[in-house]
């Protein structure tokens, strides 16, 4: 019964390390999501900054000029750059912290602490996990492996000690 017990804990390790391997793979995924964003930001406030040189302001003056503009369209537009440069902004500096993450999970990580809901959603709506043969998938796969494993090694000698501690039932011949 024990071999049953120990190859259940195994099974249950090695699913555990392949699911924590996915926190790194979700983290990649993410990053290239990332990336096209921040290209995608970056092109229409240059798009703003040559339209504001153009006109003689600088990006500030522009988008100050648009939100106070009487004509509601235009009002709503220069707000909406407003969000755009601060997006950008935001995405830049967390693009700058995944780059600089040298830690085993680094990257999974920065991208907690500052996740962008809009991103995070569609990274998750076309998430295709894979099992990541990097560092951080690695690390994690293994920590996946041993929480996992010993959890179950600590909930069945429990189990076990709790099943010898019953007194058992004495049996007697008539």
């Amino acid at each position: 019964m024990f071999a049953v017990f120990r190859t259940l804990g195994l099974a249950l390790g090695l699913l555990g390390g392949g699911v924590a391997a996915q926190a790194p793979e979700f983290a990649q995924q993410y990053a290239q999501r990332l990336g096209g964003a921040v290209d995608e930001l970056r092109r229409e406030v240059a798009s703003l900054d040559a339209d504001a040189r153009a006109t003689g302001n600088t990006r500030d003056g522009a988008v100050d000029r648009l939100r106070g503009n009487p004509d509601a369209l235009v009002a709503r537009r220069g707000a909406a750059a407003g969000a755009t440069i601060e997006r950008l902004a935001a995405l830049s500096a967390q693009q700058q912290a995944l780059a600089e993450a040298t830690s085993p999970l680094g990257r999974t990580v920065a991208i907690l602490r500052h996740p962008d809901p809009g991103l995070m959603r569609a990274t998750l709506s076309d998430y295709q996990p894979a099992v990541p043969t990097t560092a951080d998938g690695l690390v994690a796969g293994l920590l996946g492996f041993l929480a996992a494993w010993g959890g179950w090694r600590v909930v069945s000698d429990v189990g076990r000690r709790a099943v010898r501690r019953r007194p058992r039932a004495e049996t007697t011949t008539a």
